[in-house]
């Protein structure tokens, strides 16, 4: 009987626990600016890489 009591206990206090819905939050706005950085990359790659083609077919 002890037991479940603790266990329930310990339900309860993960249900008031809100310090993980911020962890989430914080998650959720890092993985945004991680997706805006790929895609600023993968555009200046893009262009880097016409720009260097362009040059070595200059030489060529």
């Amino acid at each position: 009987m002890r037991r479940l009591k603790a266990f329930f206990d310990l339900i309860a206090g993960f249900r008031r626990d809100r310090s993980g819905a911020t962890a989430i939050e914080y998650a959720m706005i890092a993985g945004g600016i991680a997706l805006v950085i790929i895609a600023a990359v993968r555009l200046v790659g893009t262009e880097t890489a016409a720009n260097f083609q362009s040059a070595s077919d200059a030489f060529k």
